[in-house]
């Protein structure tokens, strides 16, 4: 329920609120298995997206966290607050930062907007393992059609 009462405000400072989240917020990061950042945003961040990979696979590879990213893709024009970022890109060209940001998290990556999911790693793993799975009872029905036949 807290988040219904929060307002979006601030910037795109995406390396600022990563590094206060790592350095600060995760003091006892030694002592946890494991732990997931994830950042739901709806833009570029104001950073180049080198310096941010480099920084989050740094960060991210001394213990085990993990970076998750929802994008959202909100329609053109429906900004009322007239605000321009810092930097801009448009939805494609964000996306593919964000998912070069993610790999170098071992995290997982999602893409949504008005129109439904574009792009989820979730979605595609299990796109992957029903495939997998749609093969492998090919596979057994040909093995038992080819026993039967033997028969």
């Amino acid at each position: 329920r807290w988040v219904l009462s929060l307002e979006c405000k601030g910037s795109r400072n995406f390396l600022s609120a990563l590094r206060r989240a790592v350095e600060v917020d995760f003091k006892d990061k030694d002592k946890q298995k494991s732990q997931g950042l994830y950042l739901l945003t709806t833009g570029i961040p104001d950073q180049e997206t080198h310096t941010i990979s480099a920084y989050v696979a740094e960060a991210c590879g001394g213990f085990d966290l993990q970076l998750h990213v929802s994008l959202f893709s909100v329609t053109n024009g429906s900004d009322s607050s007239g605000i321009i970022p810092a930097r801009y890109a448009n939805p494609r060209e964000t996306a593919s930062a964000f998912k070069e940001i993610v790999q170098a998290a071992n995290g997982r990556f999602h893409w949504f907007g008005e129109a439904g999911i574009f792009e989820s790693d979730d979605i595609t793993s299990i796109m992957s393992e029903m495939e997998k799975a749609k093969n492998y009872s090919q596979k057994c029905a040909f093995l038992v059609e080819s026993l039967k036949q033997r028969s």
